[in-house]
């Protein structure tokens, strides 16, 4: 036993910095993530930043431009054709493989958040790149890397994901709709996005697809009227790209199975025509493997050992690849001619009827009654041929009476079918690149279409300086509140989101349905009159500006009022070009999806938010608000705080504004809300809301709400208990909320109270959502209360889940969520 006596002692040892024994080193468990699960990772909102991107100064559309788009289709397809030993291709071709490749790679895109999709290539990543579902895409990528070594810097992975699954079409005989380059790389995993609350420990799984999981994302059972998938996800199991083949469960049930395709492709922003398309055109191609038992394949990528050289799946039985490949688990071919466009598939489904049979490694499948039907030839072994193969998916089309007419409609007319299919390709692989103007390259479709959010062309000039100007007077005239001017420019921009550039303010869709209807927006709808008369009266003359772009510059006028009432004058850059989109333009059903259940901005909470998430805190949905937005921590926390302070509930109320002085922009929010001149105290047990009282006088101060307060005030800190908030647009004790401050006695107000010293000056982040990437403002708001009627329910795009979008990964500890 080492006495250490001297400091000499400490020093001796095996390792050089003394010592016998290392037990950790940097990232080594247990981490902050073990200590505190529950605590509020505030840290998300930096991932993949500059640091980690080694390219973030590269001019990718630059890059992108000096490509020879039919060059590299050219490399491309010769690659397709050119099998290699280390993983021999089926019939001669990788086309079909690199179709599944790509289709994973965006099919992970649901409507509910934005996120998922192939934009930034995150099939390279954990968790995707392990899922059971891309089994084996590791071995598409890398076959693909010569391409990507030859272009470099030039071509994404994203980009060239997308592209080879066109190229791969191609081959076959298939006329894609187009490509549109620009996607970027990401260049770390991304640790934040919710993809469902089962868990398994990986290291250790009793099977390979043992991670294929449902019994906690659902509730009901197929055909109740309680069955439903929690939000906001989109696949029915966990690791699973769409549905289980085999039906819900396993259970061969092809009535059960399209249920869970209908709410499964419509999560992915799929309709029921383009759902059976895409079913229809993918299985007119290629195979599924399933020669081998789940459980004598190996790990994933992510946990396979150093020697693997990046890929997982290892399968031991006779060669692991060509004829022994094993993939789902499901054995066959739907077609005698798998790498050739044809009708073969819906021809053959209906033509025969089907039985139920078991694949090599056991999976339930289907294969023809009549003894006579077509075969198809086997991928590897000449002159051997197998029956053809239909998976329980398939007979749902042929079972559910709405696909099975639009099936008979594609077996009427082929070329329909075939323009179908190249429509709903062409949006499975650029539906989350956002506006038309973003995709790069000569092939990019001129069509304009729904789920683009499509915009007008501008009919006149950018308004210049002198217009701008004038329009800044004429707003000040009009009568509108600071407060009202930047809660409807901030209104306006709020809806962005980053992960498939959807909302945002240009196009001023807060003027139109359905977003004029949502009940937080109920306090716009005078300003937007307002608004448009100085419009009407300023298109009158010379120069024109769009309801767009004056919405924004509403919100940059009262940001500047609102510094000069403070002392601090400063001018708010803006950028004009916005159009207005119009009604025709705006896919009403899909533009619900992004209707908030929670506001922390506004603070805004849907009335049964505590029902339909009670695992969810109001303060996660914040997080994940900002997280959409593509805010850091300061840019949220400052935000916040000046958006209280300029009144900016969606209310009126003064629920947590923290200032006697609503409307001019101080840091009182920020010197109230640290002080510790007062004593929170909870109104209700679950400690949903708060009171702030004077600890020396005991008066009451201010009302607090846990998630319009406390949510901005633990930036950076824990959260302790998951939260079942109330609905918050009652004041306190339930009394109507009146606009203003709760009033001090004037000896507490002289001594302490809202703090009027160190009037820091707030800096305003812009907001996304304008010109291409520029910045509009952000404001905020105050005025009386406001009545609207409220529209039907809309698809709340994070509620009846168990996790907010960007909640944790780790294991659940308190039922089901994070």
């Amino acid at each position: 036993m080492t006495q250490y006596t001297e400091y000499d002692d400490v020093l001796e040892g095996a390792c050089p910095f003394g010592g016998n024994k290392v037990g950790g080193a940097q990232t080594s468990r247990p981490t902050l993530q073990d200590w505190y699960p529950d605590r509020l990772r505030v840290e998300q909102l930096h991932r993949d930043g500059a640091a980690a991107n080694p390219l973030r100064d590269l001019d990718y559309p630059a890059a992108f431009a000096t490509i020879d788009l039919d060059e590299l289709k050219a490399d491309i397809k010769k690659l397709l054709t050119t099998s290699v030993s280390w993983w021999p291709s089926d019939y001669g071709n990788y086309a079909p493989q690199m179709i599944r490749m790509s289709w994973h790679s965006a099919g992970t895109y649901r409507i509910a958040d934005g996120r998922g999709g192939a934009g930034e290539a995150m099939q390279r990543f954990a968790p995707i790149s392990s899922w059971w579902d891309n089994g084996n895409t590791d071995k598409s990528r890398r076959l693909l890397s010569p391409i990507k070594q030859k272009y470099g810097n030039r071509l994404s992975w994203a980009d060239l994901i997308v592209l080879t699954g066109n190229c791969s079409l191609e081959v076959m005989g298939f006329p894609t709709f187009g490509f549109g380059g620009g996607r970027r790389d990401a260049w770390e995993p991304d640790d934040a996005v919710y993809w469902g609350p089962e868990y398994i420990d990986n290291m250790n799984p009793p099977s390979g697809d043992a991670m294929v999981m449902r019994d906690q994302r659902w509730t009901g059972e197929p055909g109740s009227d309680d069955y439903e998938l929690e939000q906001p996800l989109a696949a029915s199991h966990s690791a699973l790209i769409y549905v289980n083949p085999e039906g819900p469960e396993g259970n061969g049930d092809p009535a059960a199975s399209a249920v869970d395709i209908r709410i499964t492709f419509g999560r992915m922003a799929m309709n029921d025509e383009e759902t059976v398309a895409l079913i229809a055109g993918g299985h007119a191609f290629g195979k599924s493997h399933g020669q081998v038992s789940p459980d004598r394949i190996g790990v994933p990528p992510d946990v396979a050992p150093m020697e693997s050289m990046g890929l997982g799946w290892h399968n031991p039985q006779g060669k692991g690849n060509a004829e022994d490949t094993m993939t789902n688990g499901i054995e066959g071919s739907w077609t005698p001619n798998p790498t050739t466009w044809d009708n073969d598939y819906l021809e053959n489904l209906f033509r025969f009827e089907w039985e139920q049979t078991e694949s090599p490694a056991g999976a339930l499948q289907w294969k023809p009654t009549d003894a006579t039907a077509p075969t198809t030839p086997d991928a590897h072994l000449e002159g051997v041929e197998h029956p053809l193969m239909m998976m329980t998916s398939d007979i749902a089309l042929k079972v559910d009476p709405v696909y099975r007419a639009i099936c008979e409609r594609f077996l009427a007319d082929f070329d329909y079918f075939t323009d179908q299919f190249s429509r709903a390709w062409y949006k499975l692989t650029h539906r989350d690149m956002g506006p038309k103007d973003r995709y790069l390259g000569p092939e990019v479709a001129a069509e304009d279409l729904p789920w683009q959010d499509p915009l007008p062309k501008a009919e006149h000039p950018v308004v210049g300086d002198a217009g701008i100007a004038k329009l800044k007077q004429a707003v000040l005239d009009s009568g509108v509140s600071v407060s009202d001017l930047a809660f409807t420019a901030f209104s306006s921009a709020i809806t962005y989101r980053d992960t498939d550039k959807r909302g945002g303010a240009n196009g001023a869709r807060l003027a139109l349905a359905p977003q004029k209807d949502w009940p937080v927006n109920a306090r716009t709808v005078p300003v937007l009159d307002a608004l448009r008369r100085v419009r009407a009266d300023f298109n009158s003359g010379a120069e024109q500006v769009s309801l767009a772009d004056l919405i924004v510059l509403g919100g940059c006028v009262a940001v500047e009022q609102a510094a000069a009432a403070a002392g601090e004058p400063v001018t708010v850059p803006f950028t004009p070009g916005r159009v207005d989109a119009t009604d025709e333009q705006t896919d009403v059903p899909t533009f619900e999806w992004l209707a908030p259940a929670v506001d922390g901005f506004r603070s805004y909470q849907m009335d049964d938010w505590a029902t339909v998430a009670p695992a969810v805190s109001p303060e996660q949905m914040f997080l994940d608000k900002a997280a959409l937005l593509r805010l850091s921590a300061p840019e949220w926390t400052v935000l916040t705080g000046g958006l209280r302070v300029l009144g900016c509930n969606h209310d009126g109320s003064a629920d947590g504004v923290f200032t006697d002085r609503v409307g001019v922009l101080t840091n009182d929010f920020f010197t109230t809300l640290t002080s510790t001149d007062y004593e929170w105290t909870k109104q209700d047990e679950a400690g949903t809301a708060f009171t702030l009282d004077d600890r020396e006088t005991g008066a009451q101060l201010l009302v607090g709400a846990e998630h319009q307060v406390v949510a901005a005030g633990r930036v950076g800190r824990h959260r302790v208990h998951p939260r079942r908030p109330r609905d918050r647009r009652a004041g306190l004790l339930g009394q109507p909320p009146r606009p203003g401050v709760r009033r001090q006695p004037a000896a507490a107000r002289r001594g302490r109270g809202v703090r009027r010293q160190r009037r820091a000056r707030v800096v305003r982040p812009g907001l996304r959502g304008g010109v291409g990437q520029a910045h509009d403002g952000r404001p905020v708001r105050r005025q009386e209360h406001l009545t609207h009627p409220a529209p039907p329910r809309s698809p709340c795009p994070a509620v009846r889940g168990a996790g907010a979008p960007s909640c944790s990964a780790v294991p659940v500890r308190r039922g089901r969520g994070a």
